[in-house]
């Protein structure tokens, strides 16, 4: 029988506030919406470099930038869920597990509800992407594709050989940020000169933050359980420290996109010293479920990273 559990301690739990089996409550946890903001950062950069590029008129003169925001989320939801899925299906969502419960292995949504919500999220998903060919052209129909089939190829077997750090270089990053430029802008206007290829870089790694802490915590679950991370291959201290090698990469990216001005500088610095906090905190927690307060922490700096490097960008046009 489905378990009802305190979504904070794991206990079980028999009252109102339970999360009860089927409920809307239990589908909102599956859909993870904590993990949104690294699907929206990347749409807001590249709308961001658009605005630049062909002024605040893109916003309202088309809906391509709401669709990629739409399909972002769907995409992210339905990682999620194939994430939620397969990962109870594998057995490595288990009694040892540190991380927030899932819905699967805690018995929230039965398997075969989530298979139908995976059906269901990815038919979404490229309803609302397909009219961004009209905007993009034919090649935005493969970059979609390459968006669904990655999704799963990201739990079912490329996330057990380190290639998890790749995929969001490529998935919450360059590709989002890219695209979302690109269709955004007039055709007029397009030109690779302007692409904004180091922002989709820099936005990747920042991404990727969020899943080193997430393989960082998870490292002795995962190593048990077959599941080979980059977190399994390198060791825990060389993972501390490129958690904090990525945003400083990052950072210098979109400093050598924008330019050396004391404002850029200074507002790079400010996330710097977010994540300076946050690193600290990882390394002196180490083990255990309180790194998920590492997690929170750094789903706040990558959305900070969103919304102030955003701003510097269109603040860029008029400087």
């Amino acid at each position: 029988m489905a378990r009802i559990v305190d979504i904070n301690t794991g206990t079980e739990l028999h009252d109102a506030d339970a999360v009860r089996p089927g409920s809307l409550k239990a589908w909102f946890l599956a859909a993870r919406p904590k993990t949104l903001s690294g699907a929206a950062v990347p749409v807001m950069l590249g709308t961001a470099h658009a605005v630049r590029e062909a002024g605040s008129e893109v916003l309202f003169t088309s809906p391509a930038v709401l669709l990629c925001f739409l399909f972002a989320f769907i995409m992210q939801i339905d990682a999620n869920f194939v994430n939620d899925y397969y990962d109870c299906l594998k057995g490595r969502d288990n009694e040892e597990r540190l991380g927030p419960l899932r819905a699967c292995q805690q018995g929230w949504v039965t398997m075969k509800a989530m298979r139908y919500a995976i059906a269901v999220t990815t038919l979404l998903a490229c309803l609302v992407g397909l009219p961004l060919a009209y905007y993009g052209g034919v090649e935005m129909v493969a970059v979609g594709a390459a968006c669904v089939i990655f999704c799963f190829l990201y739990t079912t077997c490329l996330a057990s050989l380190g290639m998890g750090d790749v995929l969001v270089l490529l998935f919450f990053g360059i590709v989002p940020v890219c695209c979302t430029y690109y269709v955004a802008v007039p055709e007029a206007l397009r030109t690779l000169n302007h692409i904004p290829w180091l922002s989709g870089i820099a936005c990747g790694l920042v991404v990727d933050t969020l899943l080193i802490v997430n393989n960082y915590r998870d490292i002795d679950n995962d190593a048990a359980s077959g599941k080979k991370t980059l977190a399994v291959f390198i060791g825990r201290e060389k993972m501390e420290w490129l958690y904090l090698c990525l945003p400083t990469a990052a950072l210098v990216l979109m400093l050598l996109q924008l330019g050396w001005d004391n404002s850029n500088i200074i507002v790079c610095f400010i996330v710097y010293f977010l994540y300076i906090q946050t690193w600290n905190r990882m390394r002196s927690i180490g083990r255990g479920k309180a790194l998920n307060k590492v997690l929170g922490m750094t789903a706040r700096n990558i959305f900070l990273f969103g919304i102030l490097l955003s701003a510097l960008v269109i603040f860029a046009q008029n400087g």
